[in-house]
């Protein structure tokens, strides 16, 4: 889980992010760069969506820059601390309700596409179909796999490619995810398979973004050559 906390030192500058309402014209260079890091420091702040008060966080900064804060050293690091812990709380409900929504509608895609035609499951829960039939031989654990690749979201949001970069990805069958790493035993190069991955083998809980957690993936994967050691 990321961790949301603003270090004392970064929230000591964003006590002066608050911008006027007018923009003072003309501005001077050490001007335009306070009103810039501020603005910059207001979307920070509005992304992690932190309550303040503008007034106070304008005090605040200019208590800072004087050298008479109003709050000791102590009491400052102990509202830093209450912060991190609504912070990361927060972060852990919005990480937990994501999991849940992408839980379900992972295994409700899966149910519907294993009874569609020429779709196979494997023991593991693995779902897979053949696009194209290769000869070459197939890869084993230890072996390292050139491949053309692109996974998408169930909901058809496109997260990686290879394709569209345009350049085919090299990597150890055993250093990807397990889905990929059963698929592509199974495969011989040549092969374009789909793969339909339930959450328990692609990142489960820990998918970073966008994937975000308990995402079941789709990656159509084309295997183009066993590397040489």
């Amino acid at each position: 889980m990321k961790s949301y906390f603003i270090p004392v030192l970064a929230l000591g500058l964003m006590v002066g992010s608050v911008p006027a309402q007018d923009k003072p014209e003309p501005m001077t260079p050490k001007q335009k760069t306070s009103y810039a890091i501020g603005l910059d420091i207001a979307s920070t702040l509005k992304r992690q969506e932190i309550e303040l008060d503008a007034k106070s966080l304008a005090t605040g900064i200019s208590d800072g820059l004087t050298g008479k804060p109003a709050l000791t050293a102590e009491e400052q690091k102990a509202v830093l601390l209450d912060l991190q812990k609504t912070l990361m709380a927060k972060a852990t409900e919005t990480q937990k309700a994501a999991g849940e929504k992408n839980q379900k509608a992972g295994e409700a895609f899966l149910a519907a596409n294993a009874k569609k035609d020429g779709v196979k499951t494997t023991a593991s829960g693995l779902q897979y179909k053949v696009i194209k039939s290769g000869t070459g031989p197939s890869p084993k654990a230890t072996d390292t796999v050139k491949v053309h690749y692109q996974g998408t979201l169930v909901d058809g949001t496109v997260f990686d490619s290879s394709i569209e970069r345009g350049e085919p990805a090299t990597f150890p069958v055993k250093g990807v995810i397990p889905g990929w790493t059963e698929a592509l035993q199974l495969m011989k190069v040549g092969d374009k398979w789909q793969l339909f991955i339930p959450a328990k083998l692609a990142y489960g809980e820990d998918g970073p973004d966008p994937i975000g957690p308990n995402s079941s993936l789709i990656f159509d994967v084309e295997l183009l050559s066993i590397e040489k050691p």
